[in-house]
């Protein structure tokens, strides 16, 4: 007997959001992230990128169809359950989102201990992921002392150091040069061998060449490509 096809991390199903005035931001997408893929998500300002991940974070609730997390639907996932559902996804904002009063360390340390890590496990991991977004030696430093572009690694650093189950990322190198998007984004790629996998939204059209992994492409909230990494390759 052939083995079934594994369980997606994620799978959109028939989504549409539609905001209180009538503005629809996104329109019957379907689509399935497997676990271990690297995926990223493009289309031009305003086509339901951020609006996407927001549905994935459950800071927003589709108007119709369903998202599936673990093939769980987060429309059951209310209440304290919420934070338990966030515990499992990275996320790395546009706007940092940085504790401003708590130095680098503290912000980067926040989800190991909420997840009740171990004191030293959290010191271990936080210097080796400070390390690899290029802040090793700034872990006291106050938010408010770094640059737009430290404050983006800091926020990454945060994502990724609980080795979540999905990782997403709302233009993580908006604010960083060409050669440190490329460090970052070969980070993410990283993270599918380690179990996480990543979801990518980007209008860097070059860096999402480069990378060659599935790209989902938005057009007026609609679903309008699925290109796969062997797709891009040829």
């Amino acid at each position: 007997m052939a083995e079934a096809p594994p369980q997606p991390v994620l799978r959109f199903d028939g989504v549409s959001k539609q905001y209180p005035g009538g503005q629809a931001a996104l329109r019957d997408i379907s689509f399935a992230v497997a676990h271990g893929e690297m995926v990223f998500v493009t289309g031009h300002s305003g086509a339901g990128k951020s609006t996407l991940l927001r549905l994935i974070h459950l800071a927003e609730r589709p108007s119709q169809g369903a998202v599936l997390f673990d093939e769980k639907h987060l429309a059951s996932v209310r209440g304290w359950r919420v934070a338990l559902h966030r515990r499992q996804i990275g996320v790395v904002f546009q706007d940092h989102r940085l504790l401003t009063d708590r130095s680098v360390f503290d912000n980067v340390a926040l989800p190991l201990l909420i997840n009740g890590s171990a004191h030293g496990e959290v010191g271990k991991r936080v210097r080796l992921v400070l390390d690899k977004v290029g802040l090793a030696g700034r872990e006291r430093a106050l938010p408010a002392t770094l640059s737009s572009g430290e404050q983006q690694r800091v926020g990454i650093a945060r994502a990724v150091v609980a080795q979540p189950t999905l990782l997403i990322a709302d233009e993580p190198t908006g604010n960083l040069d060409p050669q440190l998007s490329a460090e970052i984004m070969q980070l993410f790629a990283a993270l599918p061998a380690q179990g996480t996998a990543v979801l990518v939204a980007s209008h860097d059209l070059h860096l999402i060449r480069r990378m060659r992994k599935r790209v989902l492409v938005l057009d007026h909230g609609r679903l309008a490509d699925d290109i796969s990494a062997a797709d891009l390759a040829s």
